[in-house]
């Protein structure tokens, strides 16, 4: 327990300054890394609602300029419990403020998913499949400073 209280300790201090540093690269966009430590035997389960629920919405929020890129990707192979991520989603947005606004998604869900409590019950399942979720805003380098 002291050493995960640690790591968060670590995340929040890394990332008041990341925030600092990334708010200067708007021009670039602002990149975030999702990582998320999936129940074991519940991967496909967790991709499947993924897909059907969530990529829909980011993939509006790209075609309306909010999000300039996204990536996934998961590893091949396993590592040790504790450092063991199952699924990484990387999302370019146009800036810090696209980032951190729900004001489109709001809109986007109630278009893309007419059933709502539908969609809140299987959103619901696929966050009680997740052991560990870590957002990881990034400083993207250009070299042009080197």
């Amino acid at each position: 327990m002291k050493k995960i209280s640690i790591l968060l300790i670590l995340f929040v201090l890394v990332g008041i300054t990341s925030i600092e540093t990334c708010l200067a690269q708007d021009q670039q966009g602002f990149t975030v890394d999702y990582y998320y430590k999936i129940k074991w035997g519940h991967f496909g389960e967790f991709v499947d609602l993924y897909k059907k629920n969530h990529y829909p919405i980011l993939a509006e929020l790209k075609e309306r300029g909010e999000i300039l890129d996204f990536s996934a990707a998961y590893p091949l192979y396993h590592t040790g419990e504790s450092s063991r991520w199952d699924f990484r989603f990387t999302i370019v947005f146009k800036d810090f403020e696209a980032a951190h606004s729900d004001e489109h998604s709001e809109q986007i869900i109630k278009e893309l998913y007419p059933d709502q409590e539908k969609f809140k019950q299987e959103e619901q399942r696929r966050f009680e499949l997740i052991i560990e979720h870590l957002d990881v805003p990034l400083k993207m380098e250009t070299f042009s400073d080197w």
